[in-house]
């Protein structure tokens, strides 16, 4: 069982700056709490014992915020002292887990996925990395995923102004932490770009789809949405 949740929360929110330019993003007010504690409190939900939180801009903020507990949970911080893309925060981070099995979130985004089926997939398929997807009527913001008759990711599309109906990448992952740390990676590097495309292949990542409540935080427009909807 994944017990460890690393939360990616470093951040800029620079489309948000207007609302939000003394906050780290994931640190948005939503009705009287951070954006960040909505999510934690949905992985709390499935028993996550220990949260490790990748910081960067204003980190100061999160960790005076929330210290190292928040509701009786351990919380760790793996603070980036420059930008190290997705991937190099995840893999700073997975040094600080101590299981093999490990949940990954974005900070700026809830998706309200079922971790328990994320995680039943992830290990009846064999899976080295398992990603949470769901399906937008305009896909264009986020690129798109590919999968085969498996439930294996066979392709990842870049973003593209072209639009129409996909799945696309949920930013949830269930990753196998000696795999990812077993590949050799410039200290600064996107997850998506620079580990899961050009190792496909090789790699066994695994999709499994949901379509529970999705937000993304990264534009005036959804911040605005996540104030209505989330109580």
């Amino acid at each position: 069982m994944a017990s460890e949740a690393v939360i990616l929360a470093g951040g800029f929110g620079a489309r948000l700056k207007k609302r939000i330019e003394t906050l780290p993003k994931p640190m948005a007010p939503v009705n009287g709490r951070p954006f960040l504690e909505y999510i934690m409190d949905h992985l709390l939900g499935f028993g996550i014992n220990h949260f490790i939180l990748s910081t960067g801009h204003l980190s100061d903020i999160i960790e005076d915020h929330f210290g190292s507990l928040y509701r009786d949970t351990k919380v760790t911080y793996s603070r980036e002292e420059k930008p190290l893309g997705t991937g190099g925060a995840i893999k700073r981070a997975l040094n600080l887990c101590n299981t093999e099995e490990v949940l990954v979130v974005n900070g700026d985004t809830l998706f309200t996925a079922n971790i328990n089926a994320l995680e039943e997939l992830h290990r009846k398929s064999g899976a080295d990395i398992s990603i949470a997807l769901l399906t937008l009527q305009d896909k264009a913001r986020y690129g798109s995923v590919v999968t085969d008759e498996s439930n294996r990711i066979i392709a990842f599309n870049e973003k593209n102004t072209s639009g129409g109906r996909g799945e696309i990448n949920g930013g949830i992952y269930i990753i196998n932490k000696n795999v990812v740390l077993s590949y050799a990676q410039p200290e600064q590097f996107s997850i998506e770009l620079d580990f899961f495309m050009p190792y496909l292949r090789e790699l066994r990542i695994y999709g499994y789809r949901s379509d529970q409540y999705f937000i993304d935080i990264g534009t005036p427009g959804d911040y605005e949405k996540a104030i209505r909807e989330l109580q």
